[in-house]
């Protein structure tokens, strides 16, 4: 009977052995798996940790990157979001799956919104690059325009001063008399009681037509100008008129005459004769008279 209990004994002790073997090496398996798992869990977390941080690091560039306040309050509420979010996974274990899987899925909503904003703030980049480049365009544009219409000023102050010139009268055929009271020529100058002055308007179909007032100027051998009681404007400076008489003229030849009465003694030289309208002279030309 003992002989046939020795061996049972014996194969019991061995089987029993083999399980506590067995059991001894699952459990250390068992505890690396789960150490392992510890691991993977850790890194997760610390890869989440990195990516909220990474996301509001990019909420930061973005903002740097547009010039529109309602944007700018959009985008540092999300930061906000998502760095409350990060202190929140911070605090929270790795072995918390519930709280990681929560995190894990905000996590995917911060990235889609920040895809969005990326995508929205890349659009309004890109139509403001062409406002600019629209906004360039129209000041080069302006500026060539600035440039013609000076170009074309330019042009056409020259050629009103042209036409100015054009419309200019002309006085030709200027003729200075001296006459005795009979009204026929003195043959001294000492003798004569009028002076008369006789000239032509030329005809100048570019001058306006209307009434004209014409003034005339004698000047005596010293330069100086035979009274007539008046002055008129000349190139910003009054000057004395010998004589002065209004003419309608119609853009045709206009003969004139005036007369001016001698009430001072007249010597014997040079005498100028200048006339004057619209406050150009039209016309000069100087006597000796004995």
């Amino acid at each position: 009977m003992k002989k046939v209990l020795v061996p049972l004994l014996a194969a019991l002790v061995v089987v029993l052995l083999g399980g506590l073997a067995y059991l001894f090496i699952n459990l250390q398996e068992q505890k690396q798996v789960n150490e392992d798992m510890q691991e993977l869990a850790r890194l997760d977390k610390q890869e989440m940790e990195n990516e909220y941080e990474r996301f509001t690091l990019q909420y930061s560039e973005m903002k740097t990157k547009i010039n529109n306040d309602s944007i700018i309050a959009q985008l540092t509420e999300e930061q906000m979001k998502t760095q409350r979010l990060l202190e929140e996974l911070k605090k929270t274990k790795a072995d918390d799956a519930r709280e990681i899987t929560r995190l894990k899925k905000e996590l995917a909503t911060v990235r889609a919104v920040l895809r969005d904003y990326v995508m929205q703030i890349d659009s309004l980049n890109r139509q403001n690059e062409r406002l600019r480049a629209e906004n360039t365009q129209v000041k080069e544009q302006l500026a060539e325009q600035n440039t013609q219409i000076q170009g074309l000023s330019s042009e056409r102050a020259t050629l009103s001063q042209k036409v100015a010139i054009a419309a200019q009268l002309d006085a030709t055929n200027i003729q200075l008399a001296a006459l005795k009271k009979n009204n026929k020529p003195a043959k001294k100058i000492k003798d004569a009681k009028t002076m008369q002055v006789s000239f032509t308007i030329s005809r100048n179909v570019t001058a306006a037509n209307g009434q004209r007032d014409v003034y005339v100027r004698i000047q005596n051998p010293g330069g100086n100008t035979l009274s007539g009681g008046g002055t008129f404007s000349y190139e910003n400076r009054s000057l004395e008129y010998t004589m002065k008489k209004s003419v309608e003229y119609t853009g045709e030849e206009t003969p004139m005459t005036l007369f001016w009465q001698v009430s001072q003694t007249l010597e014997a030289g040079d005498y100028r004769v200048s006339i004057f309208v619209d406050g150009n002279m039209i016309g000069s030309r100087t006597f000796s008279l004995n």
